[in-house]
């Protein structure tokens, strides 16, 4: 079970984990902790401007405003707005369960075998759940 302190670590301003460091130590399950909130909280806020950008097109385009070229950018507008925020949402999905892995203690560890992971992989993709090896197989196998 992983330390709750975690959530109440400060960092240095530039702090980056480190090898030389106990794997997924505290400061490093803060430091995780830390990048994924603040990622959280940035698609939320962008998931909000982009609903209110899909609303104010939407009422542009039934209040019959201009030509059928504007109500084809409208259009548009709000299909590329609805696939940025499912693109968002899915993310936002994978962005809590690896919180909720940090929560539980399993986080930077496989999902498949329970290996580590490993700081440099996790530190390139903080949302990794498998090992390289392992990841490599899954996408071989299409899955």
């Amino acid at each position: 079970m992983a330390e709750k302190n975690y959530k109440n670590i400060e960092l240095p301003p530039k702090y980056v984990p480190k090898k030389s460091e106990p794997y997924m130590c505290p400061q490093q399950l803060a430091y995780f902790y830390q990048l994924l909130s603040a990622q959280k909280e940035e698609l939320l806020h962008d998931s909000a401007s982009t609903l209110n950008a899909v609303r104010m097109a939407e009422q542009t385009d039934a209040a019959g405003v201009g030509d059928e070229s504007d109500n084809a950018t409208f259009e548009q507008e709000i299909t590329m707005n609805l696939r940025m925020s499912e693109r968002d949402n899915n993310l936002l999905k994978k962005i809590n369960a690896a919180l909720d892995r940090i929560e539980n203690g399993t986080y930077g560890y496989s999902v498949v075998s329970g290996d580590e992971i490993g700081l440099s992989r996790m530190l390139a993709r903080p949302l990794a759940t498998m090992t390289v090896d392992e990841q490599e197989e899954h996408e071989k196998r299409g899955l």
